[in-house]
């Protein structure tokens, strides 16, 4: 079907909310394949999908033997399915019915497009991420951490509201796009690849944009909780091969190192607060 939708979760140790968000996603309009890549859990989310499969046939999964990588997972999942739209989301979100069809309708008329929602906590809460901009190495080289602040405020008055980049916890894109795109950057292992995959999604000419009146809740951090320091790693560690690829080619040595310093002197500072939450 033209207008089918295949969906691809990336789980890793995220058993406490794999199995709802399974469970909204077979009972989501015009899905017709789930794809759950597995990267190594020991928590039971590989027998929450395996268990999910064996009710619906339009579910299948992908456990891998080690931990490859967001990007890669994801682009493992979208190499297993074949349906027009894709669509990616992370296991701690909890869609509605029609979420992800009203998310294509809005994205029909635009062609080339990648398109994500708002997302609440369990209060309620927006979450001011989910809209972004991208990184402002100039202001990181005056106030380290400043640049890296992504978040852009939502605008009312527009429904479908054009942005620089989205949150990767769910995308929606045309297939064709992803595949002119070549996927997702796998040399990411964990953060920034969203906001590579939107630049690159820009510069192929697509409209980038969120829609403001669709929302889902994210439980947030899920996967993440048990290894605070491996994923700030790979925060600084993509922010810096975004730098590269993007930037570093036009900007003179000293400020490639002060940019490297930067960012580095940002993850230094996140250290105590890292040990004061475990």
């Amino acid at each position: 079907m033209s207008d089918s939708i295949a969906v691809v979760v990336v789980s890793y140790q995220s058993a406490s909310t794999l199995d709802q968000c399974l469970q909204r996603l077979r009972e989501a309009r015009d899905v017709t394949e789930i794809r759950v890549v597995d990267n190594a859990s020991d928590d039971g989310s590989l027998a929450i999908a395996q268990r999910h499969a064996l009710a619906d046939t339009r579910v299948r999964f992908i456990a891998n033997p080690d931990n490859p990588g967001f990007a890669t997972a994801c682009n493992q999942g979208a190499g297993d399915s074949s349906a027009a739209w894709l669509a990616f989301v992370n296991p701690d979100l909890i869609v509605e019915t029609d979420t992800l069809v009203r998310l294509r309708e809005l994205g029909q008329p635009l062609g080339d497009c990648l398109l994500g929602v708002e997302q609440v906590d369990e209060n309620g809460q927006a979450d001011a991420a989910v809209r972004r901009r991208d990184p402002d190495f100039a202001a990181m080289l005056r106030h380290p951490g400043r640049g890296s602040r992504l978040a852009v405020p939502a605008d009312p008055a527009q429904p479908l509201q054009p942005v620089q980049a989205l949150s990767g916890a769910l995308l929606l894109l045309p297939r064709q796009l992803f595949q002119r795109l070549g996927g997702w950057d796998a040399g990411y292992r964990l953060h920034a690849e969203d906001l590579d995959l939107c630049r690159r999604a820009r510069e192929a000419g697509a409209t980038v944009a969120i829609a403001n009146g669709l929302k889902v809740l994210h439980v947030r951090g899920v996967s993440s909780r048990s290894r605070p320091f491996f994923v700030e790693w790979h925060k600084h560690r993509g922010l810096w091969r975004y730098f590269r690829k993007f930037e570093a080619p036009r900007r003179p040595l000293p400020v490639r190192f002060g940019v490297w310093c930067a960012i580095w002197a940002h993850a230094v500072v996140q250290v105590p607060r890292l040990l004061r939450r475990r």
